[in-house]
Parts: structure tokens; sequence; C-alpha cells
């Protein structure tokens, strides 16, 4: 196990009615933004719980986060902060609201010329960053128990993340009964993030870490089991309360303590839903398999590992037992209705070039060694059209 520091100072405040917490929560006599997206809150009634909570201190509102969210838009919302003295930003959606919200609350006292900047280095992320609370109704992306922020540039078509201890919202409220009203297409989205996202962490080299092997497992089993009960029985509770605290777990940096990781199925993922507008979890079906395809021989023991643990794949040679790992994981996508191959998405083939030639241009380091060439990202790519 490697060195480390882990750091979280989020107050999680989990369960049925705790969106009426908000009055303890938010600081007293703070000037309150309410951000959020498409307007579904208001259609599900966590809007006007959110108000109610807020009745003594009500919010202004700045609504239109995208799914992806945009840096146009949320630079629209920073000049509202600006211009009318905003001191506390209250997000009220999933991951996506949250993060643009973390880059209002980021580029609102931000010094420098332009704001996008702290995408490329996130020692420029103010340290009086605006406090930031969220009302978590989607969960996929952990972002309501972490620091970082993923944001589009539409005019480039950049999607960028960056990550700062500056950015961790002060609370976040988790009342899986917001999620009741889902569509399909949401909750299986946010199954299939979560998955990834453990996957990431999990999935790369054995580093003498039992415990978050073990940790990693038991997200991804749970995810698994609970995936198809959420689709299947939409409102109940006890399915929906472990898939949020499943989402929160993945990516609030606790199973990352100490392990190599990846990242670069999200990095390639990244540039499909900036380029062709996919989902962000429809371009990680995507690409996963073929990333455990192409890396068999050197994620080889973890592939092991995982087929086992996870999927009980005991039987055959060990080329047989991986093949048949990476087969049960594209299968358990599709289970839940999303499509894993370029194709199923009308993305073409020329995309597989497209997309290796803007990741060797952005010089990322990619995989849990760092080396990943534009040879590998176009096999990885070739392997999903």
């Amino acid at each position: 196990m490697d060195n480390f520091t882990y750091y979280n100072p989020v107050k999680i405040v989990f369960g049925r009615r705790s969106i009426a917490q908000l009055p303890r929560l938010v600081p007293a006599g703070a000037k309150i933004l309410l951000t959020y997206g498409g307007g579904s809150i208001k259609r599900n009634g966590v809007y006007d719980q959110v108000v109610a909570a807020l009745k003594k201190n009500p919010p202004a509102e700045f609504a239109g986060i995208e799914p992806n969210p945009r840096y146009e838009t949320c630079m629209k919302a920073v000049e509202r902060v600006r211009a009318e003295g905003f001191d506390f930003l209250l997000a009220i959606g999933g991951g996506s609201v949250l993060d643009g919200t973390k880059f209002i609350a980021a580029a609102s006292v931000y010094k420098g010329k332009d704001p996008w900047d702290m995408m490329f280095n996130p020692a420029r992320v103010p340290a009086d960053a605006l406090p930031i609370g969220c009302v978590m109704t989607l969960p996929a992306t952990g972002s309501e128990m972490n620091g970082g922020a993923v944001i589009t540039r539409e005019a480039t078509k950049d999607k960028l993340a960056v990550r700062s201890s500056h950015l961790f919202p002060r609370f976040s409220i988790l009342d899986p009964e917001t999620t009741f009203t889902l569509p399909p297409r949401q909750t299986a989205n946010g199954v299939v993030d979560a998955f990834v996202h453990v996957m990431e962490q999990y999935l790369t080299y054995p580093a003498d870490a039992p415990l978050q092997d073990r940790q990693a497992e038991a997200i991804l089993l749970t995810l698994v089991e609970e995936g198809p009960k959420a689709l299947a029985e939409p409102w109940n509770y006890v399915v929906r309360a472990s898939l949020m605290w499943c989402a929160t777990q993945a990516l609030n940096g606790l199973i990352g303590c100490g392990v190599p990781q990846d990242w670069a199925t999200h990095a390639i993922g990244h540039e499909l839903t900036a380029l062709y507008g996919i989902d962000h979890a429809q371009s990680l079906a995507i690409i996963l398999p073929g990333m455990m395809q192409q890396q068999i021989d050197r994620k080889r023991a973890k592939l092991l590992q995982y087929g086992e643990r996870v999927w009980g794949i005991r039987d055959g040679d060990e080329d047989a037992r991986i093949d048949h790992a990476i087969e049960r994981t594209e299968e358990f996508f599709r289970s839940l209705g999303v499509a894993t191959r370029l194709s199923d998405y009308d993305i073409p083939a020329s995309a597989v070039g497209i997309v290796a030639e803007r990741l060797e241009k952005r010089r990322v380091p990619l995989g849990e060694h760092q080396d990943l060439a534009k040879k590998d990202v176009e096999e990885i790519l070739s392997l999903r059209v």
C-alpha cells in the first residue's frame, strides 16, 4: 500500500425528510443562490421541500445547468453572483448541477483573466471559493462527497476535470425518496457511472491493499444486485438508499487510498461526450470493456480477482476466466439498458482516430502507469466500433 493523505470534510445528511434540516445547515443570514437543471425538481416536489425549508431566508434561483455542465452557462451564473453578492450556493440535482455549482463557486472569486484556466491547473482554484451545499437527487457521480468537477466548454468541445480541496461541499443531503421518479435511463446511467468509478480505482494491479479491494468489491456487488431492482421497483426505498450510498462511496476517495488508479476510461469517455453528445455513463459503458480487453496482460491479476470475487468465475484457464469476466461486465451494462458500442449511438468509426488525436494533443497521462499512447487509445476504441 502506498503512502496517502485522506481528507474529506463533507457532512452527509442521509435519509427520509432530511431536506427539512436545511435551516440548520445553511449559514444564518446567508444570501443564497439556488442552482438546478431543467426543472425536474419542480415536478417531483423537491423544489417545494427546499423552498419550504428555507422560507425564513428565501433563496434566489439560477436554472438551466445542463447534464454535462457548460462553461458558458456557468459563467452566466458567475455574472449574477458577482453582480448581486450571493455568498452561499445551494445545488439541487445530480452531479452535473453540483459540478457546475462548484465551478461557479470558484469562478465567482477568481482573480485571473479566464476562470477556465483552473481546469488546467487546480492550484489556481481560489482558497476563498464560495461555500456550497447540495441536495442530491441523482446518485451517480459521487460529486456530493468530493472536491472534483467536470465542465464542458462548448465553443472548443473540451470536457475537462478539476479537483481541489477548496471545492468540497460543506454538506450534502441525500434523501433516497428524491430518486423515486428518476427515468429508467438516469437510474441505469447512475449505476454504470458508480460501477466504473470503482473500477478505475480497483482494476489496476495488486498493491497489497486487501481492505480497499474488498471495499471496492462490496460496492460492485451491491450495484450488481440492486441496480436491476431499482429499474424493476423504482419506489423501493431500501434499494434506492443502497444505490445512493454506493454512488457516494464509489468516489469519496476512501477506496482509492494508497492504491494505483487508472482513469483512462473517463478521459476517453469525456472526449466522446464532448464530441458526440452521448451521456457520460454511456461513454463509460462503451470504453470500459475495451480497456479491460486491451490491457489484459497488465491488469491480469486484478481481472482474475475481479472475475472470481464479483462474478463468481472460477472454472477454466486464466484467459477463459478473464474473457468471461469482461463478457459479464458488458452484459450487466446492457441488462440495464445501456448500450456498449460506438455503433449503438451512431458514432462513426472515424471517432477512433479523432479521439486518439485529441488526447495525444492534450498530453494527459493515461492509465495507472501513465503511459498509454495514441496507439493504445486507438486499439481500445477499435474494439468498441
